[in-house]
């Protein structure tokens, strides 16, 4: 009988021990993503994938458009991590400019990309479209010609 106390009493022991550790030391979340330089490097899966749509859908491209195709053949998705596509070093600077742009004439306090109150975004510009046609949108809000008449000499 003494032995049994032994043997419930150690259970016990081990049990809250084991108990303690899993919930003073939360396993920390790593999402994996590789390669991060503008947005958070704490971003939840959901967060990241709702603001690729958003870009897929303002330029009207695929992930392709500015991620490199895997090296690995058995891979169905690009390789996100990589920088081989010109197209994902511009992606970057395109989102450093709308930050700016949001904080300095907008005064958006935290604006990030991602963030759906900020004033300007990829579609301000994009309109669906991978290259904006910014000449031609700005001379038909002014009621401009599409095109600057050339000047002869």
């Amino acid at each position: 009988m003494q032995q049994n106390r032994k043997l419930i009493v150690i259970s016990i022991m081990i049990t809250v021990v084991i108990s303690a550790a899993a919930f003073t030391n939360p396993p920390v979340e790593d999402p994996g993503f590789k390669n991060l330089k503008i947005l958070p490097k704490n971003i939840s899966h959901d967060k990241l994938i709702a603001i690729m749509r958003n870009f897929n859908q303002a330029l009207g491209v695929h992930c392709d458009f500015c991620h490199a195709p895997s090296k690995d053949t058995a891979q169905k998705h690009p390789d996100f991590a990589s920088d081989a596509k010109e197209e994902k070093g511009w992606a970057r600077e395109m989102m450093k400019m709308t930050v700016k742009i949001n904080k300095k004439f907008f005064e958006a306090k935290n604006a990030a990309i991602g963030d759906t109150t900020l004033s300007v975004n990829c579609f301000t510009c994009h309109h669906g479209q991978q290259h904006p046609d910014a000449p031609k949108m700005i001379s038909e809000h002014q009621g401009l010609p599409a095109t600057p008449a050339k000047e002869h000499n």
